[in-house]
């Protein structure tokens, strides 16, 4: 072999040889990344003694209630909007009637959003304003009678609110009239 043939080719061993270890060291730390990068997972569940659980209407119990409360209006011929929220104050269903008044669908949210913070009627908590006025400036209240709330096992799971009666009675008979449909 000549001097040139046998640079050439050691030249050519040389080559491949760095190309296979370069490979070795590549398909080595690839498979090394993974595994550093696996490091033990922070678990996240919260123990049992920093949760609470609540108790929510379907939508369809919801419903039901909604539409109870509206065709107990419809039956005195009342006009009203009803609304029911959950035991957060988030409402769930507004139905308003035909010929309901604009007023009567965010004051049928309010009473029943009210009713469900208080686990009380809204006629009840209407007393509590001469003796707390500032109540009145309470965010999304309305101490108005037509908000009813849903109990389960005494505690409040949500309320019903009607408006647009001409009279909060009325309202709050309707109401009641949704929160009765949840027991049948």
């Amino acid at each position: 072999m000549t001097d040139t043939k046998k640079f050439s080719t050691a030249k050519i061993v040389t080559t491949a040889a760095a190309v296979v270890a370069a490979g070795a060291v590549g398909a080595a730390a690839a498979s090394a990344a993974p595994a550093a990068a696996a490091k033990p997972t922070v678990k996240a569940d919260a123990s049992d003694r920093n949760l609470t659980q609540s108790t929510h209407l379907t939508i369809a119990a919801a419903t039901k209630a909604a539409q109870a409360s509206l065709d107990a209006a419809a039956k005195e011929g009342q006009k009203v909007s009803v609304a029911v929220v959950d035991r957060n104050g988030n409402t769930l269903v507004t139905l308003r009637g035909d010929g309901a008044g604009p007023q009567s669908y965010e004051s049928a949210e309010k009473k029943a959003f009210t009713a469900v913070s208080w686990n009380a009627p809204t006629s009840a908590l209407m007393g509590r304003l001469s003796q707390t006025p500032n109540l009145k400036d309470i965010p999304g209240t309305l101490f108005l009678p037509g908000g009813a709330p849903v109990q389960a096992k005494g505690a409040p799971v949500a309320a019903v609110g009607v408006a647009g009666a001409p009279s909060g009675d009325l309202d709050e008979k309707f109401a009641q009239a949704g929160v009765a449909a949840l027991n049948g």
